[in-house]
């Protein structure tokens, strides 16, 4: 067996000791550091989402959509995570050795300034693309309105959200940008029409039509299951130039909305017409002057001829 107190191995003991050991020690810390953090975060992530699909929005999806998102915030979060686990370790291991770290610690703290300044925007995308996942304020399908732009969600990731609107334009939205975001089809929407008849309209059976139409339409079968609410008269909403503004609503699932707007608008207007009901269109009155000077004569025309003088 070698004598430790001699040359080389006294050196290589004094090495293996005071920087060798602490260099295994850390290496060995860090990696469980490393297995704990997978461990942290998924539990982090785990609570979040379990109180959001029991309190908050998130209650609506399915088991596999929430596990999907979890996955995708464990990698985001778990790579953050151990990057820095990573660095601080190797720096520690180089001081072990009795290199100076000071210059690293540096230059690493320039860098990531001047990192922080190129690439905040970039930072804010991802940060807000997790807080969007956990809250669950919309999903890839769902029709929005975030940024200026509406439209289908057709892509959605941690970075930027795709949306493509009813002309088929593309929106590319980073995720930071999104500050206020509107779903339209959330569990349930309103069919909220503002209905214009003539002045001369009996009211109430105005209100018995609408409830006819609304009814025949939540009992159709095909359009019966997207209906909540059926459509009523709400109220007069407005004394309009023309006419009498009405406001008819009612509550449908909300994916529904527009396809129910559009067939209550049908089955109105051919109410309307069969039971006589005016839908009024604008009116000018032309004022001329016979040419012997003879007092002015009036006579109304209708919007056809609204254009000449």
């Amino acid at each position: 067996m070698p004598d430790v107190n001699e040359e080389p191995w006294a050196t290589i003991a004094t090495f293996a000791v005071d920087q060798l050991l602490p260099a295994l020690v850390i290496v060995v810390a860090a990696w469980l550091l490393l297995r704990l953090s997978r461990v942290f975060v998924h539990r982090i992530v785990q609570t979040l989402m379990d109180r959001e699909a029991s309190e908050g929005t998130a209650q609506e999806l399915t088991a596999l959509e929430v596990q999907k998102r979890i996955d995708t915030l464990d990698t985001l979060l778990g790579h953050v995570l151990q990057f820095f686990i990573v660095v601080i370790a190797g720096l520690m291991v180089l001081g072990s050795f009795g290199l100076d770290v000071g210059p690293a610690i540096a230059g690493l703290g320039i860098v990531g300034i001047a990192v922080g300044f190129g690439a905040q925007h970039l930072v804010r995308d991802y940060l807000n693309g997790a807080l969007i996942l956990i809250e669950n304020q919309f999903s890839k399908g769902d029709v929005v309105r975030v940024a200026g732009a509406s439209g289908a969600v057709e892509d959605f990731s941690l970075r930027r959200t795709t949306l493509r609107d009813l002309d088929g334009n593309v929106h590319t939205i980073p995720n930071g940008e999104i500050t206020v975001a509107t779903n339209m089809t959330r569990v349930w929407g309103r069919v909220n029409e503002d209905v214009t008849v003539g002045y001369g309209t009996d009211i109430d059976q105005l209100a018995r039509i609408i409830e006819r139409v609304g009814t025949e339409l939540e009992e159709d079968p095909e359009w019966g299951p997207k209906i909540l609410e059926p459509p009523r008269l709400l109220r007069i909403e407005a004394l309009a130039d023309s006419g009498v503004t009405v406001k008819v609503l009612a509550t449908v699932r909300a994916p529904e909305r527009w396809a129910v707007s559009g067939e209550l608008r049908r089955r109105l207007l051919e109410a309307f017409t069969g039971e006589g009901v005016e839908i009024p269109f604008p009116h000018r009155v032309i004022v001329s002057r016979s040419a012997d000077g003879e007092g002015p004569s009036s006579s109304e025309v209708g919007a056809a001829v609204d254009g000449e003088s």
